[in-house]
């Protein structure tokens, strides 16, 4: 990998890494928003997101240790 690539992956496993941590319980604002918004309590939503954590977490790991698929598109 190119040197000049570096930055622009260790932005894309940042902003990854952000945005899991605005999805995830318990201080998710991801989900304090979705509770306002749709009128449900909080708890039912961190329940209905439990299903969905180990995904974004896998597609970290991923684009983290095989940095060509995240800087596929770059020229």
């Amino acid at each position: 990998m190119p040197t000049a690539f570096i930055p622009v992956h260790l932005g894309i496993i940042l902003l990854t890494n952000l945005e899991i941590g605005a999805s995830l319980p318990p201080l998710g604002i991801n989900l304090f928003v979705s509770s306002i918004r749709f009128e449900r309590p909080v708890l039912e939503l961190y329940r209905a997101s439990l299903p969905y954590i180990p995904h974004p977490l896998l597609v970290l790991v991923i684009i983290t240790y095989w940095p060509p698929l995240s800087l596929a598109l770059l020229p």
